[in-house]
């Protein structure tokens, strides 16, 4: 074994040769500093659109990026070829930081969390009263993932020439969650997208819904372009839709007053990722109740200190109800 000197000199050194002839492996990162700003709008097989100064740009994902995948709603730092001409490509080169993440898991036994959108202000639940009926576990499930995520949301029913709101809307009047009912005559009209884009304006705003509740029609309707195809028959055995929308897309509102996001419909929405904990920030009205409440108290067990706050008159007895709703969600599977 060769030994060297404390005053080895560098040419005795033995390098190991570059047979790849590339540069030698270094931690350092470039900053890349003079890289542009875009959203990210869809993504497709590891390719992905973002939007940069109005012009869509087809990018993929820097390797230095590690696992770190771009979802859509992302605000993303692109380098290379940005004219959005056909067969080009840059680079995503940096994720920045993201203001709220809308995620789910297949399954409340499924730890595989799913980003559905990142940097959304509101999550749309789009849910028909009839054909396919209305599902309030579905619902409830959403609304624990968008408290969790720290969205807004917003309750879109339709087809109310099947079916009246009432029942429906009383589920959830406790809640103080803003809605929007449409028919197919006002969808046709127009009347019921204008009532919709009231709701949208400034805002990036996630649609969620089953499968031919028709959550693509109205997306449509919005963006004044048809950017997706409808939603296929619902099954007569089943009474579910078909998926035809495939992968999220953000699309612009005219006027540049908003986004809107339209997600691939779901059968069903885990929540194994959702803290229970933060469920009850949702209910500022609740909140300050649970000061006396046991540690890791669960809201909905005799200890818990919420009864009291409610008998004494500091909140609604149906407002606890709703939240104990809320949280025996991720108990129960949907459709029990």
């Amino acid at each position: 074994m060769r030994r060297y000197s404390k005053n080895t000199d560098e040419d005795d050194i033995r390098q190991r040769p570059n047979r790849k002839g590339n540069r030698p492996r270094t931690n350092i990162r470039p900053k890349h500093e003079d890289a542009s700003e875009g959203m990210v709008l869809t993504v497709d097989r590891g390719r992905l659109t973002v939007l940069i100064d109005d012009v869509p740009v087809t990018a993929m994902k820097a390797r230095e990026l590690g696992r770190k995948a771009a979802v859509v709603g992302d605000q993303v730092a692109v380098v290379g070829d940005l004219t959005g001409k056909k067969d080009t490509l840059a680079r995503i080169v940096r994720i920045e930081p993201r203001t709220s993440v809308l995620r789910r898991t297949a399954d409340d036994d499924d730890p595989y969390e799913r980003v559905v959108v990142a940097n959304a202000d509101q999550l749309a639940i789009v849910t028909a009263l009839a054909d396919p009926e209305p599902r309030p576990r579905m619902i409830d499930r959403c609304l624990v993932a968008a408290y969790d995520s720290g969205l807004d949301p917003l309750l879109v029913l339709t087809k109310s020439d099947l079916a009246p709101p009432d029942k429906l809307l009383e589920l959830y009047g406790d809640l103080d969650i803003p809605y929007v009912v449409t028919s197919r005559e006002e969808l046709e009209n127009g009347s019921a997208v204008a009532r919709v884009r009231e709701q949208l304006d400034g805002k990036i705003t996630a649609f969620v819904g089953h499968s031919g509740v028709g959550k693509t029609t109205l997306v449509n309707a919005l963006v004044a372009r048809d950017q997706r195809r409808t939603t296929g028959h619902v099954n007569a055995v089943t009474g579910r839709g078909r998926h035809t929308t495939t992968s999220a897309l953000a699309l612009p509102l005219s006027d540049d007053a908003g986004w809107v996001v339209d997600t691939p419909g779901v059968r069903s929405f885990g929540l194994h990722h959702v803290d229970p904990s933060r469920v009850i920030h949702a209910f500022p009205d609740l909140e300050p109740g649970t000061e006396n409440c046991p540690r890791a108290c669960s809201h909905d067990e005799p200890d818990c200190a919420l009864d009291a706050w409610v008998e004494a008159g500091h909140a609604d007895p149906a407002r606890l109800y709703s939240l104990r709703r809320l949280l025996a969600t991720r108990e129960r599977r949907e459709g029990d």
